[in-house]
């Protein structure tokens, strides 16, 4: 019977990509993942590929018989993370020291992420990234937030 390709259930750290790729080539999962990482910094290719990868492979165990059905199924997953991202990020009023604890680590991340953007705006500004094409990533950027605002209107 031959391999088939299909995004990880368990092995995730997103959507399953990196780790359905490793189980299929049968390697580490971080290497695919560094690999992933790299690419992104090759004109966007990773991101790229990934959401086309995360829309078009079907997830692990997946019941869907075609190819619409698959990709019905993984924008229905898609849209479950992006709800479970939105809901960190959502602010509670009063809280448990559990809810306190996670406005501080959201504070944190989102501070960890300011600091990485502006890292890399500085080191672009001084020639390190000569190579990278500034357009893709805001477009891609632009590509994200749209699909957001798409898929919490559709949600209302």
């Amino acid at each position: 019977m031959a391999k088939k390709l299909y995004r990880s259930r368990t092995d995730r750290i997103i959507w399953g990509v990196c780790g359905g790729l490793a189980n299929y080539f049968d390697i580490d999962p971080v290497i695919i993942r560094v690999v992933a990482v790299l690419l992104i910094f090759a004109d966007g290719l990773g991101i790229l590929a990934y959401i086309i990868m995360a829309i078009v492979v079907p997830l692990e165990g997946s019941k869907a018989a075609t190819p619409r059905e698959v990709v019905q199924e993984n924008i229905e997953d898609i849209k479950t993370y992006a709800g479970e991202i939105r809901s960190t990020f959502e602010r509670k009023e009063g809280g448990s020291a559990d809810e306190t604890g996670l406005r501080r680590r959201r504070s944190i991340f989102l501070g960890f992420l300011i600091l990485a953007i502006a890292i890399i705006i500085l080191l672009s500004n001084l020639g390190f990234f000569w190579w990278f094409h500034w357009g893709i990533f805001i477009g891609l950027g632009v590509l994200v937030i749209g699909l957001y605002i798409i898929f919490t209107a559709a949600r209302r």
